[in-house]
C-alpha cells in the first residue's frame, strides 16, 4: 500500500468511495423511513485554511445532495476575520447547514468561537455544545477527559435564549450536546428542555439505577 512520509496509509479514491457507498448504505433506509434528521459531516482540526480549500468538500457534499447536511469546522481559522464570511458563503452557496458551536473560550487552533450563529439554510439550524472546559478541550487523551463539562444552571439559560434567536430564521433546530462525560449530555438536554418551556419526564438520576 502507498505510504506518506510519516508512514501513514494512503487511501486511494476507490477505497474511499466504497466506504462512502458502505456508510450511506443504512444511512438511505433510515432516510426513506422517515427517522434520518441532519447527517453531521465533521471536518478535521486538520482540515486547515492555510493546507487546504473549501472547494476540496465539493465532490462529497454533492455525493449527499440527497440529504440534509451540516458541515462543522473544527479549525477555528475557517470562522475567524474575513474567511468567515467566505465560509459562510460556501457553505450557504451548497445549500448545507453550517454548525454552530458552543466552546471554551480559546484561542487554539481547533476551538471554534461561540460568537458565530448562523442559519445558512432556512430548514434547519444547528447548534452543537462541547462544554466550556479550555485545559481539557485542548490537552484531553480521551474523548470523555476533553469534553468533560457539566454545564451551570445559568450557561443552560443562555443556551435557550441562543437556540431561540437561531429557531426563529430556521423551520427547525437541532441542539446537540457532546459534553459526554458520565452523563452530562443527556441531563442538559433534558435541562435545556425545560428551560425552553418543553414538558419532560425526568428520568430516574443514575445513581438510582445501580
Amino acid at each position: 500500500a502507498e505510504t506518506d512520509q510519516k508512514g501513514n496509509v494512503r487511501s486511494p479514491p476507490e477505497l474511499q468511495e466504497a466506504l462512502l457507498k458502505t456508510f450511506l448504505r443504512p444511512m438511505s433506509m433510515i432516510r426513506s423511513a422517515g427517522k434520518l434528521g441532519v447527517l453531521l459531516l465533521q471536518l478535521s482540526p486538520a482540515f486547515s485554511q492555510r493546507k487546504h480549500k473549501l472547494s476540496e468538500l465539493e465532490p462529497l457534499i454533492e455525493t449527499l445532495s440527497g440529504y440534509d447536511v451540516a458541515i462543522e469546522f473544527r479549525n477555528r481559522n475557517w470562522a475567524v476575520g474575513d474567511q468567515l464570511d467566505s465560509t459562510i458563503d460556501f457553505v450557504r452557496k451548497h445549500r448545507a447547514i453550517f454548525v454552530n458551536v458552543d466552546a471554551p473560550a480559546s484561542d487554539h487552533f481547533t476551538v471554534m468561537p461561540s460568537d458565530v450563529d448562523e442559519v445558512t439554510d432556512p430548514k434547519a439550524a444547528y447548534l452543537r455544545l462541547h462544554g466550556r472546559n479550555a485545559k481539557a478541550y485542548v490537552t484531553g487523551k480521551t474523548v470523555a477527559a476533553r469534553f468533560d463539562y457539566d454545564y451551570s444552571d445559568k450557561e443552560i439559560a443562555e443556551v435557550a435564549e441562543r437556540s431561540r434567536n437561531l429557531a426563529q430564521e430556521a423551520r427547525e433546530l437541532h441542539v446537540i450536546f457532546n459534553n459526554n462525560n458520565l452523563d452530562y449530555a443527556p441531563r442538559a438536554a433534558l435541562r435545556l428542555r425545560k428551560a425552553l418551556g418543553q414538558i419532560v419526564k425526568t428520568p430516574a438520576q443514575t445513581l438510582e439505577l445501580f
